[in-house]
């Protein structure tokens, strides 16, 4: 039997809590299929998932598949996302994925992440969120929320998302990282807020050392615990 090592047991401790406080936590993009995610997840970039979900209905309404959208007028699909921002770019984006979904993987959205990854404007965490969400399979998706909270529990002092993605995998059991995904997201937007983190109402708090500066200093003496000392492999 493998030995856990004390960021394992913490975040087994973590992981408890969080299925506690954000029972049903999941994906907040609206969607039906892989194509819907997908599209709504490129336009997510920059831009609040309230906002993606305002513009996503019409966008669906008009080009329901990859076969629509690879043939929607370039225009017209950036009237309809515009208000997500970038809206030149993702567009461009959007339509050439969807051609080449058409052209090389017959329509459907793949399931490998390889195959997400050469899709224009998908990286690992668009990737990781068609393959976690839809596919079911095992991905941790490092958003500005994850990166930034996994920093605070002690998890990573990485900023490359891909460095934070992989100090997870190793520290994370793989039966919790889609819904780890979810419940850190959750908990970013209700209590771990980027500017003023609530560390007098988390109930994290004894297991977390506490935000740190891009150097690694510590920002709030709040949430300093015993363990900060002890808690190194």
């Amino acid at each position: 039997m493998e030995t856990l090592g004390p960021k394992q047991k913490r975040a087994g401790l973590i992981i408890e809590r969080l299925y506690h406080l954000y029972p049903g936590s999941a994906c907040s993009l609206y969607h039906v299929d892989a194509f819907q995610l997908l599209m709504a997840t490129i336009l997510s970039a920059q831009c609040t998932d309230d906002r993606v979900n305002k513009v996503t209905p019409e966008l669906f309404r008009r080009w329901n598949s990859a076969y629509m959208l690879a043939e929607a007028p370039l225009e017209d699909v950036k009237d309809v996302i515009r208000s997500t921002g970038f809206f030149n770019h993702k567009a461009k984006n959007m339509i050439a994925a969807s051609n080449m979904i058409v052209k090389r993987f017959n329509g459907e959205v793949p399931n490998r992440l390889e195959d997400l990854t050469q899709l224009p404007g998908v990286g690992r965490k668009t990737a990781n969120v068609v393959l976690g969400v839809v596919y079911h399979q095992p991905a941790i998706v490092v958003d500005t929320h994850v990166g930034r909270i996994s920093r605070h529990l002690g998890f990573t002092r990485e900023s490359d998302p891909g460095k934070i993605e992989l100090d997870l995998q190793n520290i994370l059991p793989r039966e919790h990282w889609i819904t780890w995904n979810h419940m850190i997201i959750d908990h970013g937007r209700r209590v771990c807020t980027a500017r003023n983190p609530r560390c007098h109402v988390c109930q994290l708090c004894d297991l977390c050392p506490g935000p740190f500066d891009k150097k690694g200093i510590k920002l709030n003496k709040t949430c300093l615990k015993s363990f900060q000392s002890t808690d190194k492999e």
